[in-house]
């Protein structure tokens, strides 16, 4: 039996601002599949992304994303989409004047979780998780890159979201750590997450193999099937001159009064 569909786009033109960066979009996600996004600096990576977690209006075609339509969603409903959804960033985006369990409780807070203990239970987790359960009361700057870049996706995966999205995730990070952060998110995918990686390094896609697209003159590509491996090859979708960092969502998710329960 086919796996639920996380993210179903067909003829979706990508634009930022009046410049559309990528045409004819066609690409679909489905519960547990492991998604590469490549292509160079600027190619419409993020573009892309941002259109997931909607950020970036969408004009053209159809688009669902965990069932929302993309092309009618109103402002108010974004904030219950990304409660779903966990993005794990490139620069981390960790507060810096509180410790790591104070970073994870304010997210939990921010988000509906009204029990302390609870939270503190959740915290415990996602932690053991990413395995760092001796980090709890570490300051950022205490912490290595690869080990800063764990805690974040113990920050995107608090409210056990169905789909995670990550920015260039290993792109500050030395080649160990980045294998470690790459293998918790196939980890994550096996359990039946959603994961779609925007990444340039082709040593990874290798020793973690999934479905892999390219942003590649305007288009996007399916250059392959995880499950498979056969090529398909076929155009799915532009470029532009700004394929920056998307936004942290913590702000936006105290505007959703609903109360989450993992």
């Amino acid at each position: 039996m086919e796996k639920t569909l996380i993210i179903n786009y067909k003829d979706v033109d990508v634009q930022r601002g009046e410049a559309v960066v990528l045409y004819n979009v066609d690409f679909k996600v489905h519960a547990g599949e492991f998604v590469y996004l490549t292509g160079v600096v600027g190619s419409g990576k993020t573009s892309l992304l941002k259109t997931i977690y909607g950020e970036l209006d969408i004009e053209t075609g159809s688009a669902e994303v965990l069932g929302r339509n993309m092309r009618t969603i109103k402002r108010r409903h974004i904030p219950a989409l990304r409660k779903q959804q966990g993005i794990v960033f490139q620069d981390f985006r960790l507060l810096s004047d509180r410790n790591v369990r104070k970073n994870l409780d304010f997210v939990l807070r921010a988000t509906g979780w009204r029990s302390r203990a609870e939270r503190a239970d959740r915290i415990t987790e996602v932690l053991k998780a990413v395995g760092l359960s001796d980090k709890l009361e570490a300051m950022p700057y205490e912490l290595s890159g690869g080990e800063q870049q764990r805690i974040c996706i113990a920050r995107a995966i608090l409210n056990s979201p169905k789909l995670i999205l990550a920015d260039e995730a290993t792109g500050n990070q030395d080649e160990e750590s980045g294998v470690q952060t790459v293998q918790i998110l196939h980890d994550l995918a096996r359990q039946g997450t959603a994961v779609v990686m925007a990444t340039h390094n082709n040593a990874l896609i290798s020793r973690f193999p999934g479905t892999v697209y390219e942003c590649r003159d305007r288009r996007l590509l399916r250059l392959n099937d995880g499950a498979t491996g056969m090529s398909d090859g076929f155009p799915v979708g532009s470029m532009t001159d700004d394929d920056d960092i998307p936004v942290a969502t913590v702000a936006t998710a105290t505007n959703d009064s609903q109360t989450n329960t993992p």
